[in-house]
């Protein structure tokens, strides 16, 4: 049960070097490993509002957040999580982008425990996870040993009032 989708060429290199680029800039200018988009915001970067757009067609979805997160290198990660919270509604619809570095992302049944499936996030690609993944599955990035240089991920999602 649940769904997860993974597109490892949703952008293609020379776009997924351009918003790389751009977004590495906003890093950097805001000294910032974690930084959130929300509706009520300043109007978003137009490279931002454009990954959106793409995604959002392609999927005949809405998003209006997007968190950016920024792993300098393999130490860098995520713990097990889920993102089931209220707000998010009943069964989230989660696009999540990865620009960069190359990182492995793992699932696991989250009452089981296992097994555990791991995915390659490449440069330019896009994991959708939607249904029942969030209530069913936990996900993380793990450290790695192997030298890995910068990556950033975006993760878009429809906040509900």
């Amino acid at each position: 049960p649940g769904e997860a989708f993974f597109y490892p060429d949703f952008f293609n290199e020379a776009e997924s070097n351009v918003y790389f680029s751009f977004l590495s800039s906003i890093v950097i200018r805001e000294s910032q490993l974690l930084k959130v988009f929300e509706p009520a915001e300043e109007p978003w970067p137009d490279q931002l509002r454009q990954i959106r757009d793409n995604i959002a067609k392609a999927f005949e979805v809405e998003f209006n957040t997007c968190q950016l997160n920024y792993y300098r290198d393999g130490k860098d990660s995520m713990d097990w999580h889920r993102d089931n919270q209220k707000e998010l509604g009943r069964y989230p619809f989660i696009a999540s982008v990865s620009f960069g570095a190359s990182r492995i992302f793992q699932f696991r049944h989250y009452a089981e425990k296992i097994p555990i499936i791991s995915v390659d996030l490449t440069h330019g690609s896009l994991l959708i996870m939607k249904a029942e993944t969030q209530h069913l599955w936990e996900h993380r990035l793990p450290k790695t040993i192997i030298p890995s240089g910068p990556r950033i991920n975006l993760t878009f999602r429809l906040i509900l009032k």
